[in-house]
């Protein structure tokens, strides 16, 4: 029978849960953490495909190299961390080499350079028509800094940051020739929040924290599970200039989805802005229920909302 990509990784962490981890955490959260003493290291990883994650011809070599580390770097900036290193490797096929790769290259130097994150290893291999990308992104905290899917508490205030549903958008607007929209250049630049990321890390009363690279529908879900709770989110208040399915189903806003103590909510946020810029807006609340409801106007609404899977 065919499983789920989540139900396939829930295997493979099964399956490898028994060998020793040599002072690394387990899969299930953006990164695993490796304890340093005073510090932790971060560690995650992501795949990119051709045809599946980006599509050569709507977007520069440039523009896919950005997304690449910013895919990864923001996993960094979901678990409070700061990113300081990457490894790439890439797999190209013969119309990929050359002028192609150069860009590519170039666009990624630029990108690590504004950010200040060293390349320091890779890979690169052929391939038979098809570019992969796959990048290793490092980051360091203190390890009070270090944020969990697993640790909501009931009562917590439901957050994301910024708006959300236009790089889904974006997606089908390029899918339909529109290459020009606004939405289409946020789905080809994908910006991770990574100063808010290791500002939230830093507060105690900032609790859960990922980041939103499924849509919320499937990515509140990971803390419900890792957490033991339930969650209900008010459809009207999630923040979003499109439809509200692009904001719950859709993939690659690279937002950050956090719980906070409801008493703190409204102190964050104002400081949030304040030191970055970047709104913080409560969206719904930590509830013992293990369920996920969906709330219009504080009333349930029966609704299949379910975010990105690759299968």
């Amino acid at each position: 029978m065919k499983k789920s990509e989540f139900s396939f990784i829930g295997d493979i962490a099964t399956m490898f849960g028994s060998l020793p981890h040599r002072g690394f955490e387990p899969i299930g959260d953006d990164c695993t953490v490796l304890d340093m003493g005073r510090d932790a290291l971060v560690m995650t990883t992501d795949m990119l495909v051709e045809d599946v994650h980006f599509l050569r011809g709507a977007s520069s070599a440039k523009e896919i190299a950005h997304k690449s580390l910013m895919v990864n770097l923001s996993d960094v900036a979901a678990m409070g961390a700061k990113p300081i290193a990457t490894l790439l490797s890439l797999s190209l096929p013969e119309s990929a080499q050359g002028e192609w790769s150069e860009e590519f290259m170039q666009g990624y130097y630029e990108a690590s350079a504004r950010h200040g994150v060293a390349l320091v290893g890779g890979d690169t291999t052929a391939s038979r028509d098809r570019i992969t990308i796959n990048v290793v992104a490092i980051g360091r905290a203190p390890k009070e800094n270090i944020k969990r899917r697993s640790a909501a508490r009931i009562g917590d205030t439901i957050a994301v940051t910024g708006k959300l549903g236009a790089s889904s958008k974006g997606l089908v607007d390029i899918m339909f020739g529109d290459m020009n929209t606004e939405a289409a250049r946020i789905h080809r630049l994908a910006q991770a929040r990574l100063a808010e990321g290791e500002w939230l890390g830093q507060r105690s009363e900032v609790h859960a924290m990922m980041d939103i690279s499924d849509g919320i529908a499937s990515d509140i879900r990971h803390i419900m599970e890792l957490s033991d709770v339930g969650a209900d989110i008010e459809l009207r208040a999630i923040p979003t200039d499109y439809d509200i399915r692009y904001a719950t189903t859709g993939g690659e806003d690279f937002e950050l989805l956090l719980t906070v103590d409801s008493t703190s909510f409204d102190a964050l946020a104002k400081e949030l802005h304040a030191a970055t810029g970047t709104t913080l807006t409560a969206i719904g609340t930590v509830t013992p229920s293990r369920e996920l409801r969906w709330l219009e106007d504080g009333t349930p609404r029966e609704l299949e909302l379910k975010g990105f899977t690759h299968f």
